[in-house]
């Protein structure tokens, strides 16, 4: 492990030590690992538009909303390549939450949240990416191939 020493405004540091604090870190280092992954991993999403991923797209909307719960599954069905699995909640009498597991393409999958997101009467869409290598197509035992998904680092 390398080690580096970084100066902060003490107004910068005292926030720092709150959120340290909010989020039970053990220490200031492992917090700064985190922000520093974090950061890395959106500029690394943002420059490997060709790379595959896998995702997480969480929604509100209101279920009266005229035939948005038939557009959001057929949206879905249309890509059902991309989609892994759905799940759905009732939030209140009107309003529902949705959150959709997926892996592909990058660039498709953006393209399938932002069209979701833009329906009318979906509130709150949210996608939390994180790029994926693909590994070689193997066998487990008598099962069928597949592929492992190894999250960047």
């Amino acid at each position: 492990m390398e080690r580096i020493t970084i100066s902060l405004p003490e107004e910068l540091a005292a926030e720092f030590d709150r959120l340290i604090a909010e989020r039970g870190y053990d220490n200031r280092s492992e917090a700064v690992r985190d922000v520093l992954r974090a950061h890395l991993d959106r500029m690394r999403e943002a420059r490997e538009a060709d790379g595959h991923c896998v995702a997480n797209l969480s929604y509100v909307y209101n279920h009266h909303e005229r035939e948005l719960a038939e557009r959001l599954m057929s949206l879905q069905h249309a890509h059902h390549d991309l989609s892994v699995s759905t799940m759905h909640a009732h939030l209140d009498h009107d309003h529902c939450l949705e959150t959709v597991i997926l892996k592909g393409p990058v660039q498709a999958v953006r393209r399938f949240a932002n069209a979701l997101a833009a329906e009318r009467g979906v509130r709150h869409g949210q996608l939390n990416l994180v790029m994926v290598e693909l590994g070689g197509e193997h066998h487990h035992g008598d099962g069928a191939p597949h592929v492992h998904l190894r999250p960047h680092f």
